[in-house]
């Protein structure tokens, strides 16, 4: 197994002065789990080099097992701290592309011709697209076949309205996940804030928040096998 992780180069969020980068949580437990299986894992970013960590993520309330371990993980911060470039990357050389979240992605994930490209071609293969919290957004100008939208018509989740207003970056942002599906044709779903929700569709898997990154690598898992 051989798959591409995707995450962002962004960090900063908005004008808040604060930062923000992929959420830790996100890319931990798919990295240890699709690794723990034998999976060959390289991670790219639309810069390259290092890919940026939301403090957020990365404080005690927010730590799991898999934070730890990767806190821990030498090899894993290594290959976090030099990312490969993006443009680089060829869909023909995985068996599946996943994208963890945090906020970052909204700002440059979202319009990356590289990764819009990306997609389309994993697509065009039949192969596993994964994508978890904010990380949906980088299907946003995805194309299917067709020409519409990649997710017009299919089943998806991602970070909801709610969880975003809750915590209180509704006006920061510059898309909400949630509308932003909705209005592509998508029929989006979510449960309860912070809950574990992870949608299948065909070969496009979404989750809801960073508790569903865990869904998320086990239904790519069962994908790949």
């Amino acid at each position: 197994m051989k798959i591409l992780f995707v995450l962002t180069s962004h960090d900063k969020l908005g004008d808040t002065g604060k930062k923000t980068g992929f959420w830790v949580e996100e890319f931990a437990n798919p990295y240890y789990t699709l690794l723990d299986k034998g999976a060959d894992i390289t991670l790219a970013t639309p810069k390259g080099g290092a890919a940026p960590i939301d403090p957020s993520s990365d404080s005690p309330d927010a730590a799991t097992k898999d934070t730890e371990r990767f806190n821990n993980d030498d090899v894993a911060k290594n290959k976090i701290a030099n990312t490969k470039v993006l443009a680089d990357m060829n869909a023909d050389d995985f068996d599946a592309v996943f994208y963890p979240g945090g906020h970052g992605p909204l700002w440059d994930l979202a319009n990356d011709a590289n990764s819009v490209a990306l997609i389309e071609k994993f697509n065009s293969q039949h192969k596993p697209i994964a994508f978890v919290c904010h990380a949906p957004v980088a299907l946003m100008k995805v194309k299917n076949s067709e020409g519409y939208p990649l997710v017009e018509g299919k089943k998806v989740t991602g970070f909801s309205n709610s969880e975003e207003t809750t915590v209180g970056l509704s006006a920061v942002v510059p898309v909400l996940v949630e509308d932003m599906l909705i209005e592509h044709g998508a029929f989006y779903s979510n449960v309860e804030d912070w809950a574990p929700y992870a949608i299948q569709d065909g070969n496009l898997i979404t989750g809801q928040n960073p508790a569903s990154s865990e869904l998320v690598a086990e239904k790519l898992l069962a994908s790949l096998k």
